[in-house]
């Protein structure tokens, strides 16, 4: 059909559109539009005209109702006239015209049915349907009709309505030219039809469609029901796409005729018309621009009035959007085009308002997204890629087309945004897309640029339409912007918290969009788009990270900040206000909040990039800013802990191999308390903030400035030391996330000057030297009665700094803000070494010194913070390990020490630097430090009084250190020495033959040794001589040699060391007697390999420590039996008889006279010093007698003591620890301690093996169980074990 063709058969379906409207005008005024006479003529007329053309097929379904003449006589004759049809044509002249002239006579038929059939409604209707038929007869004589061709249908399966069973098997290798269109049982699309489907005709011509669609469309023209639309629904699934999209409008007619008839709508046959109508509309495309008016205008009639009538059901209002969205999807060419044009804005408008008000007030999910997806459409926003996009013309006039609908618009879709959270994401994401896509529209910075200043005068034809577009000039822009600020505000906020994350991404892409397009216009709405942006950056969902920071680069990349003056400002001015309120904001919110806020200031920073510098050299921004971070990070100072958390002796830290490192990584960075707030992910937000102010400003102005407040209040110095520990680290670009490059990098020179600014600052005595513990407090007053010049007035010189007064008093929160203040600053030390790397090794001169000072400081988290400052400081200079640190810069360091020892009055901290170094450090540090250690053995000799209990804390840590270089190895070699001799004693004394001599004198030794154990000795001259063992004695050559060679310079150390402890070991001053006992025992355990050194000191300091044993504070005399204890495990029996005269007596009786209050006491007592007192005698006590081998009347004593720690009312530790006092008591004397336990507990009765025995009688035989029970069980049990696990050891006679 060409185009001349094609136009004359619209025309014609638009004046029986026109037609059929003035006929139903004429029903609702109750008139036919003709009398009983035209009827009547039009019938016989009609008859005639069937009687002429009763060879014409008609399907039966096509006939009127109204004629039952007609009815069995068309009835005889349907299947010969359709098999008619179905014949090929005879070839040749004849036979085409045979075949021209059977449509003819069918369309007059047509037109004689269609006048009988609207005969009811008037002479006008039947005229135009009539003449529409007629019309056809033209094209028909075409020959382009012909009878339609069909697949094969197997005999097998019902025959398809209105055909025959054989239908179409003259032409079995016929093929379709199109698919079909198929649809589903609820008349929505299906998709086309396989094209191989047996029992599916498709009909692919104009012709064959026309002849199986018009019983159809006539049937449903005449009478509007359910069942004629499902007729039509099925003609059309055998229909093909392109044989359909050449009936479009025959088909589109009688559904439209069914929308638009009057009278009450019956819901489902709408519903249904409107379900095909979509169908055809996807299977097809509209090209006029008529049509498509048409349709929009009459589909919009079926949505429901905002405010009007009851809403018809949710199918019906469903089917009709869906309808609508067909019909766009559907629009092509000079359609689509010519229906944005300003002639169609009223038509537009409704549209739009219409769907607006679906998609608001509407509760069902599936209407809102329908609806909103239709507006996507209907405003050219739709994402399918069967739209192009608009061209740049188009875009202006579509822009300035829907400036008129942008208020309502965009009001109803922050409307539904901020709907419920009922209403779903899917529903609240479409409203975000639409409203950023409109939005970006029509405010596009592009077409702006483009309006002119002054609108365009219309023409008189055009007036009235001409006031409703809008024009886009300046005035109406910054209005708009000012309004749309308000909306975006709104969306932004509800958006950012919504608890889907796909609303929070689809708010991300508004950002990105209105960004893009909208730089200029909406200049005023960037606060809220880019603190939603920002604030997003860390969100919880892995997409919404990503895709922000990906906006964020993309922004940063395009350079929209810097390229944008307004922006830069827009971000100054909301980083000033974010920072004066943000005080505020983190006292008032949750940890949530705190978050979101500080995410927004770090993304300020950050957009701003080099800006930033720019952003500083303003007093204002910068005042606030740094004040704002001040009252941030200050730091809770309130847990006593801090303080309580002392470093008793020398606990973990001498492994010279440098594993150490390893033991302090914990202490590379202290957890931190702040007071408003306690997450940790908050802290590393603040860090990023410094690091990126570090990284893009200038570092001489933020180093001056923080450096400013950092002096001028002890408020604040915390908070200023970690901000510059920060900003040094983001100057360096270290663990700093930007966006965006810094116009020029900062030199290493200029990094390394503010660093020596800094570390100067940092090590000021001021600074350095402060108030950590009471300890330290009362130092710095016994400092301050001794007369000074000098140097001596400086201060901070001693431990604080300001030196208290006697009457000021430290409370808790200064000495715990001191604690915090120092670790920051050692981190601060770490971290410039961290970024200079080697080049730090030209500042340890001025940074080890001090470091090392607070790693033998007493407070736990000073000395951990500095021992990981030290890991660090090793790392970043490229030493293996704290040792080699220490041993390569051991000559200035030694130095140091030696200089302030010699005025330890102004620098009293010199000893803890030695002592670090000793703990770190290995043997080869000694021969180094030998002349340091002299001087201060001198100096304790030359001021006890005052400085004893800082020289004992080095010459403890001296003797540990000590310990661990030489007294393991000497103790391996000096019991393999003893085991190796007593092992060659034995195998001599079993390879000799055994005497009545021997066994004689072994009697009479054993006698005589009795005697001198129980004190029953002649001569008391010879006491120091019977003192030493028979076991000790054998060995004469090794002792002479031993004493006859000079000791090795540690064991000479220790000598020295112990010469001097034993004058200190009465000092009046407890903590000085108790260092000294530390000191004292390891002094010990150096010169144990040395007896003929060690015995000697031994008689020395045996009077002293008597006394602390028996007449001294609770704390003294744990810490002395402690170190007895030691005494005898080195001395072996040496100290038997002094043991036995001096200590025994006292330790049993306290034993005895403690038994009752602990039987009697409850849990409480287990925290006491009595406990513990008691606790350690019992553990020690065993393993003294054991080493010193007492005698039997001793070991009774021992017995008797313990027994009553035997009980089961006495806590269950002293239990165990008595028990053990029996076990070594079984190991020295296995029979005296089986009678003795056995005289309080026997379980067994003994019978005598022979008659003539006496039977045993004990006295534990025979007694009821009692509170000793179990224990004496348990231990016999124990002691029958180890003489049967003896008795089988035993070699054989």
């Amino acid at each position: 059909m060409d185009e001349p063709q094609r136009q004359r058969l619209h025309a014609l379906l638009r004046v029986a559109q026109l037609r059929q409207l003035l006929l139903q005008r004429r029903l609702r005024k109750g008139g036919h539009g003709g009398g009983p006479a035209p009827r009547r003529a039009c019938s016989a007329r009609g008859r005639a005209r069937r009687g002429r053309t009763d060879s014409n097929p008609v399907p039966q379904d096509g006939r009127p109702p109204s004629h039952p003449a007609t009815r069995g006589q068309r009835a005889a004759s349907t299947g010969r006239q359709e098999g008619q049809a179905t014949q090929r044509p005879p070839s040749g002249a004849g036979g085409r015209r045979a075949a021209h002239a059977r449509p003819v006579g069918e369309a007059r038929q047509d037109a004689a049915d269609a006048r009988c059939l609207f005969v009811r409604g008037g002479a006008c209707a039947v005229r135009a349907t009539a003449t529409f038929l007629t019309a056809l007869s033209p094209l028909i004589s075409l020959g382009l009709f012909v009878a339609p061709r069909t697949r094969a249908v197997p005999p097998s399966l019902p025959a398809r309505e209105g055909l025959t069973p054989g239908a179409g098997r003259r032409c079995p290798a016929a093929r379709p030219r199109g698919r079909a269109l198929r649809l589903s049982s609820e008349g929505e699309p299906a998709g086309p039809s396989h094209p191989g489907h047996p029992a599916m005709a498709v009909f692919d011509t104009p012709q064959e469609a026309f002849g199986a669609l018009r019983p159809a469309c006539v049937q449903l023209t005449k009478a509007q029901t359910v069942e004629n639309v499902a007729q039509l629904e099925a003609r059309l699934a055998a229909v093909g796409a392109g044989a359909l999209q050449e009936l479009q409008e025959y088909v589109l007619f009688p559904l439209r005729f069914a929308l638009k008839v009057p009278g009450p709508r019956r819901e489902r046959v709408v519903q249904r018309v409107l379900q095909c109508l979509s169908a055809v509309l996807l299977g097809t495309r509209v090209r006029s621009p008529r049509l498509l008016r048409e349709l929009l205008s009459e589909l919009c009639s079926c949505l429901p009035a905002p405010h009007g009538a009851p809403a018809p059901a949710e199918e019906l209002q469903l089917a009709a959007v869906r309808a609508l969205l067909a019909l766009m999807h559907s629009a092509q060419g000079d359609a689509i085009v010519a229906l944005y044009q300003p002639s169609c804005l009223p038509l537009l408008g409704f549209a739009v308002s219409l769907l607006l008000g679906l998609a608001e007030r509407e509760r069902a999910k599936q209407i809102k997204l329908a609806a909103l997806e239709c507006l996507q459409v209907l405003l050219l926003q739709c994402e399918c890629q069967e739209h192009r996009c608009l061209r740049e013309e188009e875009a202006q006039r579509c822009g300035d087309l829907f400036a008129s609908f942008l208020p309502g618009v965009s009001i109803a879709l922050s409307r539904i945004i901020a709907g419920d959270v009922k209403q779903g994401h899917r529903t609240t994401v479409s409203a975000i897309r639409l409203f950023y896509q409109i939005v970006g529209l029509v405010m596009a910075d592009e077409q702006l640029a483009r309006v002119p200043k002054q609108k365009e005068k219309p023409s008189v034809e055009q007036s009235r339409i001409a006031e409703l577009i809008v024009h886009r000039g300046p005035e109406w822009s910054r209005s708009t912007s000012e309004k749309l600020s308000l909306l975006l505000r709104k969306t932004v906020e509800l958006s950012s918290v919504h608890s889907h994350w796909k609303v929070r991404l689809e708010l991300v892409e508004l950002v990105q969009h209105l960004l893009s397009n909208c730089r200029l216009s909406l200049v005023d709405s960037f606060t809220h788009l880019l603190k939603a942006l920002v604030g997003l950056v860390n969100d919880e969902n892995s997409e919404v990270q990503s895709r922000c920071n990906e906006v964020l680069r993309g922004i940063a990349e395009q350079q929209v900040i810097a390229q944008s003056r307004a922006l830069a400002d827009v971000l100054s001015e909301n980083l000033h206000s974010l920072a004066t309120a943000l005080p505020r904001l983190m006292n008032s919110q949750d940890d949530t909040g705190k978050f979101s806020t500080l995410s927004l200031l770090l993304g300020y920073l950050k957009l701003l990039g080099p800006k930033v510098n720019v952003v500083l050299n303003s007093v204002s921004h910068l005042h606030r800013l740094s004040k704002a971070l001040m009252q941030v990070l200050e730091l809770d100072v309130t847990d006593v802990k801090i303080v309580e958390d002392r470093r008793w002796g020398c606990v973990g830290g001498y492994d010279p191999s440098g594993s150490v490192q390893h033991g302090v990584q914990k202490g590379r960075c202290q957890r931190k308390y702040f007071r408003f707030f306690t997450e940790e992910k908050i802290f590393q937000l603040l860090q990023q903030v410094c690091r990126v102010l570090g990284y893009y400003g200038n570092i001489y102005l933020l180093v001056d400035h923080f450096m400013g407040l950092y002096s001028e209040s002890a408020v604040y110095r915390k908070q200023a030391a970690m901000v510059l520990n920060e900003l040094i680290a983001g100057a360096a670009g270290v663990g700093v996330d930007v966006l965006q490059e810094r116009e020029v990098s900062l030199s290493m020179d200029d990094l390394k000057g503010s660093i020596m600014s800094i570390l100067e600052e940092y090590t000021d005595q001021a600074n350095w030297y402060l108030v950590t513990s009471i300890d330290t407090e009362e130092v710095s007053h016994e400092q301050l009665s001794v007369p000074r010049s000098g140097l001596a007035a400086l201060p901070g010189a001693a431990s604080s700094s300001i030196l208290p007064s006697p009457e000021q008093h430290i409370t808790t929160r200064t000495m715990n803000s001191n604690v915090w203040q120092l670790c920051i600053q050692l981190e601060g030390v770490g971290c410039f070494a961290a970024v200079l790397g080697r080049e730090f090794r030209l500042l340890l001169l001025s940074a080890l010194y001090p470091v090392l000072e607070k790693a033998g400081d007493k407070t736990l988290l000073i000395s951990e913070t500095a021992q990981g400052t030290l890991v660090d400081i090793c790392e970043a200079c490229g030493y293996d390990s704290v040792q080699s640190l220490i041993n390569e810069n051991s000559d200035y360091l030694v130095n140091g020490i030696s200089l302030n020892l010699r005025q330890l009055a102004h620098q009293p901290h010199a000893a803890q630097v030695l002592g670090t170094m000793l703990r770190h450090s290995d043997a080869s540090l000694l021969p180094l430090v030998e002349d340091v250690i002299q001087d201060v053995l001198s100096a304790l000799d030359q001021s006890y009084n005052d400085q004893a209990s800082t020289f004992l804390g080095v010459l403890h840590s001296l003797m540990a250190a000590l310990v661990q270089w030489f007294g393991l190895s000497c103790s391996k070699e000096h019991q393999q020495r003893q085991a190796a001799e007593g092992q060659s004693r034995t195998l001599s004394h079993i390879q000799q033959e055994i005497t009545s001599q021997e066994v004689e004198r072994f009697f009479l030794d054993y006698i005589k040794q009795k005697q001198i154990a129980e004190g029953n000795f002649s001569d008391s001259g010879d006491e120091e001589a019977d003192e030493v063992s028979p076991l000790a004695k054998p060995e004469p050559s090794n002792c002479d040699t031993e004493g006859e060679t000079p000791l090795p310079s540690h064991a000479q150390l220790a000598k020295d060391v112990m010469e001097r402890c034993i004058h200190l070991l009465s000092d009046r001053n407890l903590r000085v007697r108790l260092k000294v006992l530390d000191v004292l025992e390891l002094c010990v355990t150096v010169l144990h390999p040395h007896g003929n050194h060690l015995l000697p000191m031994a008689h020395r300091v045996w009077p002293a420590l008597v006394t602390r044993l028996i007449s001294d504070d609770p704390l003294a005399v744990l810490r002395a039996f402690k170190v007895l204890c030691t005494l005898a495990q080195k001395c072996g029996d040496f100290l038997r008889q002094r043991f036995s005269k001096d200590v025994l007596p006292k330790l049993t009786s306290s034993l005895l006279s403690q038994a009752a209050a602990s039987a009697r006491a409850g849990p409480v007592y287990n925290h006491t010093l009595a406990y513990k007192l008691q606790l350690a005698v019992l553990q020690g006590l065993g393993s003294l007698c054991e080493k010193l081998d007492m005698g039997e009347s001793d070991l009774n004593k021992v017995a008797d003591a313990c027994l009553v720690y035997l009980s089961a009312k006495q806590p269950m530790k002293l239990q165990e620890a008595a028990q053990s006092v029996f076990r070594h008591l079984m190991r020295v004397d296995p029979d005296s301690t089986w009678l003795f336990l056995t005289e309080v507990c026997c379980p067994h009765p003994y019978e005598p093996p022979h008659a003539s025995l006496q039977p045993v009688k004990l006295r534990g035989m025979g007694r009821q169980r009692n509170e000793f029970t179990d224990s004496i069980l348990l231990l016999l049990e124990e002691l029958q074990q180890r003489e049967s696990a003896g008795a089988q050891r035993a070699p054989p006679p």
